[in-house]
């Protein structure tokens, strides 16, 4: 046989062993060429050349092509489509970022069947949710991302949070995840290990996890309990963000537990010294001290000399001058300077006068008495002209006929009486 002679059966066998490429193959390749935005590639055991665009890979952002491969290199990637027989640089179009996604999406079925939870950065936000990084491309709903409203989502940019897979569809490139699920479940045990530990009147140390307009939650260690913003201090508060701030450690004591409906009620002012402790001390007889008038009825008016402790003024303590009613001198907020006329502990009452630091106008019949005088006889024989003065400032609201404010019947009407009684 002839040197130049081509031997049949071995061009066959050359033949035979050139595959078909076709799209969807997972081949091997070996880099050929390096350029800016692709790499070219020889598909091995098929003769013929492919092309791996920039973004085709890697899953994860690529600064610097020649970071992710070299010449020589060998690559497993995944027949994408066909380019031509007549284009320059081959004539398949490969990818190793849909290669490694289509293992990342099995490795995450595996995970979703399995129960099991991912973790993975937020890498964006867009209108409606979080966009997240698990190897592809995953969203988390607004209302998936927390355990409550959060009004600005661009605080989890970055963060690396644990998720909960909620749907997966690898054909559709869809997976939804919550971070709330995730919460909630952990924060499920912690509730219950704390509901079998807390009883209500124990002090503990929180820290305030958020405020809203109507308190603020504290987190006990993993479940949130409540104070109200009545429960925040002994001062008036109106807004809870006026005093607190999110992530301040706070002491708190246990005011209700309810395990059926997760609710733990808190107090801020109740882990506080009572503000009447020692308030003979601080406000002994004959003090003068500046208060605010918190509130004002017709027969006097309430002012807080410290926080949470309020005395009052009756009437005619307020001025030497006849007045019809407190509100003609006196506002809701008013600071004013009043003497400690009588101090009572043990009922929490303070009797307070403001004409007392002032002095009495040439002339005039009031003789400054400190103390509003009591008048302790019957009114059962005045008949029906005892009932004329229902309509003045003599007349006592429901809530204070109960001696609710800590003030008798005669502190509160005091010369009132006496008066009536001329009638």
């Amino acid at each position: 046989m002839s040197e130049n002679s081509v031997n049949p059966e071995t061009m066959a066998d050359a033949l035979n062993s050139v595959s078909t490429v076709k799209v969807g193959d997972v081949v091997k390749a070996e880099v050929l060429a390096i350029e800016d935005k692709q790499l070219t590639v020889g598909i091995e055991g098929t003769g013929v050349e492919g092309v791996v665009p920039l973004k085709e890979l890697s899953t994860q952002p690529v600064d610097d092509i020649h970071a992710e491969a070299k010449i020589g290199d060998e690559l497993e990637l995944v027949v994408i489509s066909t380019i031509g027989k007549d284009k320059e640089n081959g004539q398949y179009l490969l990818s190793k970022r849909r290669l490694e996604a289509q293992k990342v999406w099995a490795d995450i079925q595996k995970e979703y069947e399995a129960g099991h939870t991912i973790k993975a950065p937020v890498t964006s936000v867009v209108k409606g949710g979080l966009v997240v990084n698990a190897g592809v491309r995953g969203f988390v709903p607004a209302s998936m991302v927390a355990d409550h409203f959060v009004e600005d989502l661009n605080q989890y940019k970055g963060q690396e949070l644990e998720f909960k897979i909620v749907e997966i569809d690898a054909a559709e490139n869809r997976l939804i995840l919550s971070h709330r699920a995730v919460i909630e479940a952990s924060k499920a045990e912690a509730r219950k290990e704390i509901f079998s530990k807390l009883a209500v009147g124990d002090v503990l140390e929180g820290k305030v996890a958020r405020l809203t307009n109507f308190g603020a939650f504290v987190d006990l260690g993993g479940v949130d309990g409540l104070v109200h913003v009545s429960q925040i201090s002994f001062d008036r508060v109106d807004k809870p963000s006026d005093v607190l701030k999110v992530g301040q450690e706070v002491k708190v004591k246990v005011l209700n537990l309810d395990e059926e409906k997760n609710r733990i009620s808190l107090s801020i002012k109740a882990a506080l010294p009572e503000p009447w402790d020692d308030i003979e001390d601080k406000a002994p007889e004959g003090a003068v001290l500046t208060g605010t008038v918190r509130r004002l009825t017709s027969f006097g008016a309430f002012v807080e000399v410290f926080p949470g402790v309020e005395g009052l003024v009756h009437i005619s303590q307020i001025s030497h001058e006849h007045i019809g009613t407190p509100q003609e001198v006196l506002s809701e907020g008013q600071e004013v300077q009043v003497k400690v006329l009588s101090v009572d502990p043990s009922a929490h009452r303070l009797q307070l006068s403001i004409k007392a630091l002032t002095e009495a106008p040439a002339g005039s019949n009031d003789n400054n008495n400190d103390q509003p005088r009591r008048n302790n006889n019957s009114n059962n024989n005045r008949g029906g002209r005892g009932r004329r003065n229902e309509g003045s400032h003599t007349q006592i609201p429901a809530e204070y006929q109960q001696d609710d404010s800590g003030f008798s019947l005669g502190d509160i009407l005091g010369d009132a009486l006496k008066d009536a009684a001329k009638d």
